[in-house]
């Protein structure tokens, strides 16, 4: 969560976003004015591991010892050889492995010492695919997996002493044919270096940044969004729950598992179809598959017809000899590098391809139209914007990055290497705004750059891992993204890519699959979108779980609460875009006078009264979590107060997580729904938790078109006096098409003395009738 001493490095790939916006706790942000890659906070490169004294494993100076086995006979050796530096993160380095390694049927253990010419501080870099275990000082540092055509990394931290010799230790198990390894590291930062932050970006023709100040860091993400442009409100819709997985291969599966949810009353709103819904070697076509989808138009008809909106993914990409690719390459508006180099994509037996310059105007436009006669004429609602660094090549490094997409409509690869996602987002959400100027765009992008959010995009974290140290990772993700002023956020629930042992589980196997992914799903359904998606198993909670099951319970109850919290969601995102407020938000946000708070990344607060602590860990069935100073608590399900400035161990049963209410807030609950366009918000329940003067704001429209830009919303101000231990829910501002003039409050107090547990089948304490007029609500 803190960035402080580390290195951040934007450069597009999956997994990793890069928005160039430094924020500071002292309340500042600079927006750094660069698409080229960037380093930022430490600007110095991670260096091989020989700039290190390395000793081998019989103590020789000057490398460490490697040794590769076989995978079924470990005793075997396959070859064993010196090695200074481990070169093997790219494509481009598989040539560096020993030429008797073939790494579907190899495992490997680097092993010896480290030294270094210098006290203090030392950063390791390693990247992984498969199973990786580093040891340092004879302590587990690292123990990770990541499928292997998608490496990750971890930063590990480590002081040493000038001249002493550290053990070191990494264990490789490839785990596939395809997988990448590489351990670098960094120096100690000396002197006044280490308080000051830089930038340093590869190419530019000039300096430019934003420096913004506020008060708190609401203004700053305001500033943030002034310069780069405002957040449109999303479709009510999309507030809801989204269920994807990689992937509906059918129609009938997209129907059968709309009917399932609809039939099991599990709340839904939208339902996902990943890639490759077309003909096995027309990628680029946007046009279904006929044997698999015979007719998308009912398909969609059938979907919208429950009430259910519908998602597809698109990729700039385009297969070589396609008329898409014809007609495209014809004008001028495509990547022709990987084409003159003849590669390969993953799909058997192989197809070449290349993207689409969205640089080019012309060319967005053109993808737009493609789009529009292929997709959005049959009824899309949304649109899944994959691969959109852009993936032309997936893992090869960065020099073959920046020349497969050189020369863009605006200058080199190296200059614009992080700009793609941006244009591509501005094509597809300009193009439907002028074609159907009354439906709100969505999109769901894997990469992003400052401004994405004024083109309707949300983000998601790309094809993360299905493992816990993942799933913990995502929340300081997530609070990362939130303050770089980008306000809509979201991760696989369950995580994408699944370790071999949960696709053919034993029952120890199975339980913890189950037990990951309610707690994944807890912690999503208080994240700014609410989606499952991933790789094999299933991820429908029916698939997960059978109803009787703990786990199943837990995601149903979840998802409920999403639904009855409709109302303060929906009103969060009228917020975010009308006063560039914040859905995600870091502690540092709120309580930036507790200093305690400055690198917690394992909690957040929803809005500005809930406070979430995800449990993260295998089997845990209590949490330690900190609650911030300045307040009072009041745990969500039974009501008791807790003072703040304290860290304290909560309960947490595999149906629950830990779950607060700031003292002094109101929280607004709705009905229970199976859609967020079933009924009328009627009643609204107001949770008063007293204690200190509060306030909240109901925001409302018509939740599908863009009406609000012109003024056509309404808002409805509550506060609490505590004081006088009064409720006044305000003059209603504002009118829209379809408003409900004549409204039902039911109010619920929440005190210090008198426990109130979250009970929505309990009579209201009070029940007021508004009509638009200020009503008083006196507590008893």
């Amino acid at each position: 969560m803190n960035y402080k001493g580390q290195q951040v490095r934007l450069a597009h790939n999956n997994t990793d976003v890069a928005v160039p916006f430094l924020v500071s706790n002292k309340n500042y942000g600079i927006l750094w004015d660069n698409y080229s890659i960037t380093n930022v906070g430490d600007t110095r490169d991670y260096q091989p591991l020989y700039t290190l004294k390395l000793y081998a494993k019989d103590g020789t100076e000057g490398w460490l010892t490697a040794t590769y086995v076989k995978k079924n006979k470990p005793s075997e050796v396959v070859a064993q050889r010196p090695e200074s530096s481990l070169p093997y993160e790219y494509l481009e380095d598989m040539k560096n492995f020993p030429a008797e390694v073939k790494l579907g049927e190899t495992m490997a253990t680097w092993e010896g010492a480290i030294a270094s010419n210098e006290t203090g501080l030392h950063h390791f870099l390693l990247k992984n695919a498969g199973y990786a275990k580093l040891y340092i000082d004879g302590k587990l540092q690292v123990s990770k997996w990541r499928q292997a055509w998608n490496p990750g990394t971890a930063v590990v931290a480590i002081n040493m002493e000038k001249g002493k010799k550290y053990p070191i230790r990494l264990e490789w198990d490839p785990d596939g044919g395809e997988s990448y390894l590489g351990l670098k590291c960094l120096s100690p930062l000396e002197g006044q270096s280490q308080h000051e932050y830089g930038f340093k970006s590869e190419a530019g023709r000039d300096i430019n940044y934003y420096f913004v100040q506020g008060s708190n860091l609401d203004e700053v993400v305001s500033g943030y969004r002034r310069i780069t442009g405002p957040a449109p409100i999303m479709p009510k819709w999309a507030m809801g729950f989204w269920q994807s997985r990689e992937r509906y291969k059918t129609q009938n599966e997209i129907l059968n598992t709309a009917a399932e949810f609809r039939k099991r009353q599990i709340p839904i709103d939208n339902i996902v179809l990943d890639w490759s819904y077309w003909k096995p070697a027309e990628w680029g076509s946007q046009e279904f598959d006929p044997t698999r989808f015979a007719n998308p138009e009912g398909m969609i008809s059938k979907l919208h017809e429950q009430n259910l909106h519908f998602m597809i993914s698109v990729w700039p990409k385009v297969y070589e000899g396609i008329p898409t690719y014809t007609d495209f390459n014809g004008k001028g508006y495509l990547y022709k590098r990987n084409i003159a180099n003849r590669t390969k994509d993953w799909i058997a037996p192989g197809y070449t391809s290349t993207f689409y310059d969205a640089f080019n105007p012309k060319a967005r436009d053109e993808f737009w139209n493609l789009l529009s006669s292929k997709l959005f004429n049959k009824g899309i609602d949304a649109w899944w914007m994959d691969a959109s660094e852009p993936d032309i090549y997936s893992n090869t490094n960065e020099d073959t990055r920046k020349r497969l997409m050189t020369p863009t409509y605006a200058g080199s690869g190296t200059e614009y290497f992080n700009g793609y996602p941006l244009q591509n987002a501005k094509g597809i959400y300009e193009g439907q705004r002028k074609t159907a100027p009354d439906q709100r765009v969505f999109l769901l992008t894997r990469s992003a750059y400052a401004g994405s959010q004024r083109y309707a995009a949300a983000i998601w974290s790309g094809d993360i891992g299905s493992r816990w140290e993942d799933f913990k990772n995502q929340i300081s993700a997530g609070l990362n993204f939130s303050l770089s002023g980008i306000p809509y956020w979201t991760s696989d629930i369950g995580g994408f890519a699944v370790e071999r042992r949960y696709e053919k589980p034993n029952d120890k196997d199975l339980e913890e699959w189950r037990e990951l992914n309610a707690r994944w799903y807890q912690y999503g359904a208080f994240c700014p979108l609410f989606r499952a998606h991933g790789q094999f198993p299933f991820r429908e909670i029916y698939n997960i779980a059978p109803e009787t099951h703990p786990a199943y319970q837990s995601m149903l109850y979840y998802n409920k609460l999403r639904y009855r919290l409709m109302p303060y969601i929906y009103s969060l995102a009228g917020q975010t875009h009308h006063q560039n407020s914040t859905i995600m938000r870091g502690l540092v946000m709120d309580f930036s006078a507790d200093p305690a708070v400055k690198s917690i990344g394992e909690e957040f607060m929803f809005g500005p009264s809930l406070l979430v602590a995800p449990v993260t860990e295998y089997q845990a069935r209590s949490q330690k979590l900190y609650l911030p100073a300045t307040t009072g608590w009041f745990n969500f399900y039974s009501g008791k107060y807790v003072p703040g400035g304290q860290q304290i161990t909560e309960e947490a049963p595999l149906e629950r997580m830990p779950l607060y209410v700031k003292e002094g807030s109101i929280v607004p609950f709705g009905p229970e729904i199976q859609h967020t366009s079933e009924k009328p918000t009627e009643p609204v329940t107001l949770y008063v938790y007293t204690g200190k003067d509060a306030s909240f704001s109901l925001y409302e429209d018509e939740g599908v078109n863009y009406n609000y830009e012109k003024g056509s919303f309404a808002t409805i101000p509550t506060s609490y006096d505590e004081k006088t231990k009064t409720l006044t829910i305000g003059e209603r501002k504002g009118t829209f098409p379809g408003m409900q003039t004549e409204r039902t409050f039911n109010v619920v107090w929440v005190t210090k003395d008198k426990p109130t547990p979250i009970d929505f089948t309990a009579a209201p304490v009070k029940t007021v009738t508004y009509s638009g007029s200020a009503v008083t609500v006196k507590m008893d």
